[in-house]
């Protein structure tokens, strides 16, 4: 009996509505139904009907009287396409290479110096002869417990070994005035931002499509410039005041701020204390190698009457400052994603900073100039009413409120005579040159040394100096060694062949600095025509100076024994 010539145009429409929602195993098996129940024949109407092999349905018949348990899945296990790591064995670990070549590689792997994306990685396995795509590689890696992932901050370098004692001094000497009632202040700078309409990180909230539009470029503008935030952060009261600059981060300005603080809020707090704990880094504008850091201090303790006390972080630490945590972080977060287009912007959006920890923050704008480039003098340094701690007097020191000479500037030492102390080593029985010809020799040389120096400092600056230096005054740091004196350390060396780090003690230098006056006084010798003549007694120790003097009956000084 055949096949009604309906029946394949029904099935058809049967399978045009019911395939879509079937999967393929499913498929198969309701076309083998089909194909059953129309008997002989059925396979090849049913085929067509569903636009299939006569194959696939005589699988799905199969699969129908082989009365085996539903599989729970589309395909039996082994099915399917292998994949590329099972077909290529040699692409796993060649893909490893290229991603760890310090460990399972070759350190000259052509992507050890780009950016390892999957696609850079992908293109260099086909290179090898194994061909993958890039989808392939990222799949790879993730079994292989990969990820993307950025930059960890956690390396700290080299620590200093008293690291750990400083932290606990500085703890123990904030607790001391937090008990006594005065205050304790975090201070540092804050990165310099840039004022204008730019780029500022993070994100905010916006209708969708419609961003902030910026600038594309964050080349700064010199109207209305940068912006130099100065954070102080009372650990007590946990408030923040920020003096916000728009000239230099100098010493004067980072003093300046503290000054501001003190008198805006600092006094009003603290009305009956008279010391004040400063915490800060251990470089910048408020660093314990800052001469003129120390030297605006000394200023401000004498202006409030404060006794201030200094206590650096070791060198390496700044991220441990209270006042990265407690006060800028909060900062940052609170202007993220908005431009700070103005000082005004800044500044307010300083001040509206606060924490559910009950952070408040003050903020004002200093329109002040700071002179850079000052100089702090030997003499100025010495005069400040400084006193070191007994442990680690260069991070923890306290200036007191006494006055001190503020100028510090040094008259020019007298170039043709020997330091103090020294005038015995001139004679002419040491030196081998009758007084007259000693002086003239010495003025020669005077001379010659200026313009020498000017060389040596002309070629360090690349350039003729822009400034024209005060007149009879030097406004540096003052020089250790006289005209004279390296005249006559080169005398010694040259005439009795004395050792340097003999003679060093003699003038109160270290032997490495002395070995290049010696240096430069030679050449200023050779320069001007001058030769030493050698002794005829050759010295090596202090004790024979001292014999060589008391035989040539000049008065005997105290002569100390060397130690560099």
């Amino acid at each position: 009996m055949g096949i009604p010539e309906g029946n394949e145009a029904e099935l058809a429409a049967k399978f045009e509505a019911l395939f879509p929602h079937l999967d393929e195993r499913q498929r198969r098996l309701a076309i083998g139904a089909e194909a059953r129940l129309l008997g002989h024949g059925g396979i090849r109407v049913v085929a067509r009907a569903a636009g299939v092999r006569e194959g696939t349905v005589s699988r799905g018949v199969s699969e129908l009287e082989s009365g085996e348990a539903p599989l729970g899945r589309v395909r039996r296990s082994g099915g399917g396409r292998k994949r590329a790591v099972d077909l290529n064995l040699g692409l796993r670990p060649a893909l490893l290479a290229l991603v760890e070549p310090d460990v399972r590689g070759d350190p000259m792997s052509p992507l050890r110096w780009t950016t390892k994306s999957t696609r850079q990685l992908a293109a260099e396995l086909t290179r090898q002869g194994h061909r993958v795509s890039a989808d392939t590689v990222a799949a790879v890696l993730r079994e292989e417990g990969f990820s993307l992932q950025g930059n960890a901050k956690t390396v700290e370098g080299a620590q200093h070994p008293d690291r750990d004692a400083q932290f606990r001094y500085i703890n123990g000497q904030a607790k001391d005035f937090q008990a006594a009632g005065d205050p304790v202040i975090s201070v540092d700078t804050k990165k310099k931002e840039l004022v204008g309409n730019y780029k500022n990180a993070g994100h905010q909230w916006r209708r969708k499509g419609d961003p902030v539009r910026v600038r594309t470029h964050d080349f700064p503008d010199a109207d209305p410039g940068k912006a130099i935030p100065y954070g102080i952060y009372d650990l007590t009261t946990d408030a923040g005041w920020v003096n916000v600059g728009t000239d230099h981060d100098t010493a004067a300005f980072a003093v300046a701020s503290v000054r501001r603080w003190w008198h805006a809020v600092g006094r009003d707090t603290y009305l009956r204390s008279h010391r004040l704990l400063i915490t800060a880094d251990a470089g910048g504008s408020n660093g314990y190698r800052t001469r003129a850091w120390k030297f605006e201090l000394a200023a401000l303790a004498v202006q409030t009457g404060l006794e201030i006390t200094v206590c650096h972080f070791p060198p390496g630490t700044s991220k441990c400052n209270r006042i990265e945590h407690r006060l800028f972080s909060h900062i940052t977060m609170n202007w993220r994603g908005r431009p700070l287009t103005s000082h005004e912007v800044i500044v307010n959006s300083i001040a509206a900073t606060t924490t559910r920890t009950g952070l408040t923050v003050r903020a004002e704008l200093d329109t002040a100039i700071y002179k850079t480039g000052v100089r702090i003098s030997d003499g100025q340094l010495n005069a400040l009413p400084l006193s070191r701690h007994d442990w680690h007097g260069d991070w923890n020191y306290t200036l007191h409120p006494q006055e001190h000479r503020r100028d510090g500037v040094t008259p020019i030492p007298p170039q043709n005579e020997a330091g103090p102390g020294r005038d015995w080593l001139t004679h002419p029985a040491l030196t081998g040159i009758p007084p007259e010809q000693w002086n003239s020799l010495v003025t020669e040389l005077a001379a010659a040394r200026a313009a020498q120096r000017e060389a040596d400092l002309q070629q360090r600056r690349g350039g003729d100096r822009q400034k024209t230096p005060a007149a009879g005054l030097y406004t540096g740091r003052r020089p250790g060694l006289t005209l004279v004196d390296r005249l006559l350390a080169t005398i010694l060396y040259q005439r009795f062949k004395l050792p340097q780090v003999v003679i060093a003690p003699l003038f109160t230098v270290t032997a490495v600095t002395l070995n290049r006056a010696i240096s430069q006084t030679r050449r200023l010798l050779h320069d001007t025509g001058h030769a030493i003549e050698p002794a005829e007694t050759q010295l090596a120790t202090l004790d024979d100076l001292t014999d060589l003097i008391t035989h040539l009956g000049i008065p005997k000084p105290e002569i100390k024994s060397a130690s560099y």
